[in-house]
């Protein structure tokens, strides 16, 4: 019997979302965590589907049992608007989720869809959008105990962007980071069967990421004074992407006051490749029939 893990990716963004992605030069989300856990594990298998959109067939069930890891974009939209048949529609399969016992990993969105789940509440920054670089991520004391976190500087920068945020965890939650921004910048939730590490950062992204990402929220970031306008943003996006091609450019780190470790992949995705390693692949071992 092969070895290798089955993960499913969950792209949350509408469709008309990822559309405007692509028009930017901007990689679709799921597209982003597909490469990264086949980058992580290139044995692997990995199904992307879009559960904002209407004809998506889901899995519940057995289907979704299936799986050893489900792992969860970001989204452009708002896990408070219960009224949206989109955000109901995936409260209730990370639901399903945890009742099936499949490990489930997530950036931004996921963070607060994994607490709303399980009973929690978010709301809208009432600073906006937290963008570019999230600032001296903090681990709690939890956060430096918890294996997500195993390797990880206790204090970091991290890639982002959110305009949402955690207000209240539910019972089964155990907060793992914080920064001046936001109090809960990573949480680990446990309910019935099912664990979900989920950060509000983005290890999915690098520079290029963030540019046009950038690109895309211009008019929003200009607006809550990110930017004094839209030369200013698109002087940042040319200094992301000339950082990117370019990882030498001591002179855009001092300037962008970028910390080596974002420079860095292996350091960037640790949380991914810690929950493969030391949640994901445990439990695809326990479940699967021994020799």
């Amino acid at each position: 019997m092969s070895n290798a893990l089955h993960f499913l990716v969950l792209d949350a963004y509408p469709r008309e979302i990822r559309a405007a992605l692509r028009r930017v030069g901007a990689a679709e989300a799921g597209e982003l965590y597909a490469r990264l856990l086949r980058a992580l594990e290139p044995d692997a298998t990995v199904d992307v589907l879009y559960p904002a959109d209407p004809d998506a067939a889901l899995p519940y069930g057995a289907a979704l049992a299936a799986y050893d890891g489900v792992a969860w974009t970001g989204s452009s939209l708002s896990v408070y608007v219960s009224e949206d048949a989109r955000v109901r529609r995936q409260v209730e399969l990370v639901r399903a989720t945890y009742a099936a016992g499949v490990p489930s990993f997530g950036s931004c969105w996921a963070a607060q869809l994994s607490v709303v789940a399980a009973g929690g509440r978010c709301a809208a920054h009432p600073q906006g959008r937290e963008f570019g670089i999230s600032r001296r991520i903090t681990l709690s004391a939890a956060g430096r105990a918890h294996p997500m976190y195993a390797g990880k500087a206790a204090v970091f920068d991290a890639l982002t962007s959110h305009a949402d945020e955690v207000v209240e965890l539910p019972a089964g939650a155990a907060l793992l980071a914080s920064n001046a921004f936001s109090n809960v910048q990573a949480v680990a939730v446990t309910q019935a069967r099912g664990t979900f590490w989920a950060v509000q950062y983005h290890p999915e992204y690098d520079l290029h990421d963030i540019a046009r990402l950038c690109v895309l929220r211009t008019d929003e970031l200009v607006r809550q004074g990110t930017f004094a306008d839209p030369t200013a943003a698109h002087a940042y996006v040319e200094q992301l992407e000339a950082l990117h091609r370019d990882p030498t450019r001591h002179d855009l780190v001092h300037e962008l006051q970028v910390d080596p470790a974002l420079l860095d992949g292996a350091q960037r995705q640790l949380e991914v490749r810690n929950w493969i390693e030391l949640l994901v692949k445990g439990a695809a071992a326990s479940r699967r029939p021994q020799p």
